[in-house]
């Protein structure tokens, strides 16, 4: 039993003040020399964004319905080992989930890991109705350990006192803080939500503004002492010696008998810049203690890195960058000769813009990579939002057939030529069926889908994984701890890859 000082920051819905209150407890902590390790539970990138700014160290996702509960755990012991605090931010309301008994909601983490709960409460227009739904929360389910009441967008003192006796009276829970209606802790958003801090030119100040509240509004030393009387946690030893066992290899370590690098170092470049930022900290980081060096370029000023065994191009804005990576001219064209050439490219969402040939943004054409056969459009509502699951129904050069993966989607972005799409991927259809033994070998200058969509949207049809050579583009995310073939594949075409090119 190992102790670890934590809260879980939720709320009894979206848009309360979770991330403005998780973000400034993370960078008061840390201006106060404090180690804080931010987590965010759900498939949200912008919101992790935010809190690894702010604590000044990358942000981990946590989520039941991407992995499982043992890696759930894993990851959060793992990566919070040797912490002053841990602050998991939570996603909508606190029980939440995919269905009526809250499946994968932020109470399943709480419960999982042991985790005392501080509810955040947006007060507007309610006073002792407060006490009531915070008592059906400690009622609903009594295995979730909610220790403390966050009293949000208060109208004045008046207001807040009778929030505060009535919570404490009726549900026995201490009020760690009251904030009053502010208006300098908004953070600005737009289609995805809010907007990344990579492109926030008062980020900074935002961050600064949100400590500067917490400091003068929130009890900290009451949440301080929640966190640190948090249950200990069991935690697998064994399995976290074998972690750091595969942390201290500087070169490819295997899973299986697949693949093994002898003297050369794999080299995965990494486009991570303002426009295309939305990665899991955990993919990268996996690929990092398997030996892969990581390429890290920007699409916006850089050449295409030298010598690299496989690219990675992950989700992101393309749309509000569309004008600058239209004019690096040099890097799309340079891209597209790669993948002619067969560079392994895995791309997701963003990276699948990217490599179309045009993008339709602001009544505008913008020129892409090229890579595939696609013009892409951006909606003003999405067109996939939510949780998805994969089948691989196709040879690819990634995913075996018949592969179930767990994964996410969200876009406002999609295809505008589907005719044409459609064309594509009939034809393929009808080389498929009139040659089943041909392999991969024979369809890799085809244009296919590799993904049936048992959950979501995809591309079009219910199909999503579109692919050309050894490129596959998709519009689901997919964490490493939960889709772990994702790192072997990454590895497998890359080293197959750097064989053929020696």
């Amino acid at each position: 039993m190992i102790q670890y000082p934590r809260l879980i920051i939720s709320g009894l819905g979206g848009d309360n003040g979770k991330t403005a209150i998780s973000t400034g407890l993370c960078r008061l902590w840390h201006k106060e020399s404090k180690k804080v390790i931010p987590f965010k539970k759900g498939p949200d990138y912008i919101d992790m964004a935010w809190l690894s700014y702010a604590a000044k160290h990358p942000c981990y996702n946590l989520d039941l319905f991407l992995m499982s509960k043992d890696d759930v755990k894993f990851s959060f012991s793992h990566y919070a080992k040797n912490s002053d605090i841990s602050v998991i931010e939570g996603n909508r309301g606190l029980y939440d989930g995919m269905d009526e008994a809250g499946s994968v909601s932020t109470a399943e983490i709480a419960k999982l890991l042991h985790s005392p709960v501080i509810i955040v409460v947006d007060c507007t227009k309610v006073t002792r109705t407060v006490a009531a739904l915070i008592l059906g929360c400690k009622m609903l389910d009594p295995d979730v350990s909610i220790k403390g009441v966050i009293l949000n967008k208060l109208a004045g003192h008046r207001h807040e006192s009778i929030i505060r006796k009535s919570i404490e009276f009726n549900c026995g829970l201490s009020v760690c803080g009251a904030i009053p209606r502010l208006t300098n802790i908004i953070f600005p958003g737009r289609h995805l939500g809010l907007v990344p801090p990579q492109e926030h030119p008062e980020a900074e100040e935002a961050i600064e503004n949100a400590a500067s509240i917490a400091k003068k509004y929130l009890d900290l030393e009451k949440l301080w002492e929640i966190a640190h009387d948090a249950h200990p946690l069991l935690v697998n030893s064994q399995r976290l010696l074998k972690q750091s066992i595969v942390n201290s290899h500087s070169l490819l370590v295997k899973h299986s008998d697949k693949f093994q690098v002898a003297n050369d170092q794999l080299r995965v470049g990494v486009i991570r810049d303002s426009a295309f930022q939305f990665y899991y900290q955990e993919n990268l980081d996996a690929l990092k203690k398997e030996g892969v060096e990581l390429i890290e370029f920007s699409s916006l000023t850089d050449d295409l890195p030298s010598d690299i065994d496989a690219l990675y191009i992950g989700g992101g804005f393309p749309e509000t960058h569309a004008e600058q990576l239209s004019s690096n001219v040099k890097l799309r064209h340079a891209i597209k000769i790669a993948a002619e050439e067969g560079l392994p490219i895995y791309a997701e969402c963003g990276g699948l813009i990217y490599l179309s040939e045009k993008l339709i943004y602001g009544g505008k054409s913008y020129d892409m990579t090229g890579v595939l056969p696609i013009v892409m459009g951006v909606s003003k509502k999405p067109a996939g939002h939510g949780y998805t699951v994969i089948e691989v129904e196709s040879p690819n050069p990634f995913f075996k057939i018949g592969l179930i993966l767990h994964g996410h989607e969200f876009h406002y972005s999609h295809v505008l030529n589907l005719e044409e799409i459609s064309q594509i991927e009939k034809g393929y259809n009808v080389e498929l069926e009139s040659g089943m033994q041909m392999g991969l070998s024979t369809l890799k200058d085809s244009i296919y889908f590799a993904f049936k969509m048992n959950k979501g949207v995809g591309i079009m049809n219910r199909k999503d994984g579109l692919c050309y050579k050894n490129v596959l583009a998709t519009y689901t995310h997919l964490h490493a701890l939960g889709a772990k073939e994702w790192v072997e594949a990454m590895i497998q075409v890359a080293l197959v890859n750097k064989k053929t090119s020696n």
